[in-house]
């Protein structure tokens, strides 16, 4: 089904945690690919998506963050404090820079984690599949679009595959002005067609990976919707500040772009689910409060998995 790819941060950790019941009912399996040193937060949601009864993959030896050139620590949490629990997949990120070899010694070490493939720039595709051999067919395997090309993931037919694919352009906030509306995704309906047994996407944070962000010289806000009118494809609507010539008042910023998504709602045309972020959208607007924009971005994450969840149901 769906496999939103999330990067450990902050705030991402705490969307799933929000949502770990929605996912867990939807049968929804996030991906989180831990990028800061501390492991608590990462700990916290795991444990909640557990209690939830819902599952999640585990990247244990990412490719961006703190535990770039090191994953063990990722390893140690999952041995020491989820041994037998299949609610816990580790992700094995096969990138560019790994050789045959690693990638499956990394497929042996966390074998009691029911491991799964996730291939991001891999090199020797053939050369795995024939090393899993008759057991290819056991395995599964996530395939980040832009490095999985048709006939890179030819040689996996028999196992089980999943797609993910980045429908968020990244941009200077200020960019996304004359923007108001365009194409997210078609994912969530033909990935069965591309034999396919789920999707995902990088929700609207995008696959680019950065520390931290800058002074915000615009403020925007991005959410997604689903419309009936047009085969169902899912779009992405961007509510973007007016003023954006100077690197100060985020709250002011914030208020001018949420009076446009506020505007948008009221004109009753939105397509815009009524999930528990636009709830809380409304109730800031109401109360003129400006929330943090890390908290911002954890809304619009909220919303966009909400809005999948009801489509699937």
């Amino acid at each position: 089904m769906y496999y939103p790819y999330f990067r450990g941060k902050q705030f991402e950790l705490i969307t799933i945690r929000e949502t770990a019941k929605v996912m867990a009912e939807a049968g929804f399996v996030p991906i989180i690919e831990p990028v800061k040193e501390t492991l608590k937060g990462l700990y916290k949601t795991l444990t909640t998506v557990c209690d939830a009864n819902g599952k999640v993959i585990v990247i244990v030896n990412p490719y961006v963050g703190d535990h770039r050139d090191n994953g063990t620590g990722i390893t140690g949490l999952l041995t020491q404090e989820f041994t037998n629990n299949a609610a816990i997949s580790a992700g094995i990120l096969l990138r560019d820079d790994m050789n045959l070899e690693e990638a499956y010694k990394l497929f042996e070490v966390h074998a009691a984690h029911n491991p799964i493939f996730v291939h991001a720039g891999f090199g020797d595709q053939k050369g795995l599949a024939d090393r899993l051999g008759s057991g290819l067919k056991d395995t599964r395997h996530v395939f980040i679009e832009k490095h999985a090309s048709t006939l890179y993931r030819k040689p996996f037919t028999v196992a089980q595959r999943v797609l993910v694919r980045d429908g968020f352009e990244r941009l200077k906030n200020s960019e996304y002005a004359n923007i108001s509306s365009e194409e997210f995704s078609e994912l969530h309906i033909t990935y069965g067609d591309l034999g396919m047994k789920g999707f995902g996407d990088f929700l609207m944070v995008g696959d680019s990976y950065s520390e931290g962000g800058g002074p915000a010289y615009a403020v925007a806000i991005h959410l997604t919707y689903i419309d009936p009118d047009r085969d169902d494809v899912m779009y992405i609507y961007h509510f973007v500040s007016t003023t954006n010539d100077t690197p100060t008042d985020p709250a002011g910023k914030f208020a001018q772009a949420l009076e446009k998504l506020i505007t948008k709602l009221e004109a009753g045309n939105s397509k815009l689910l009524e999930t528990s972020a636009i709830k809380e959208f409304r109730d800031l607007h109401a109360k003129g409060h400006f929330p943090g924009l890390g908290y911002v971005k954890k809304l619009s994450m909220n919303h966009h998995i909400e809005t999948l969840a009801n489509f699937f149901a």
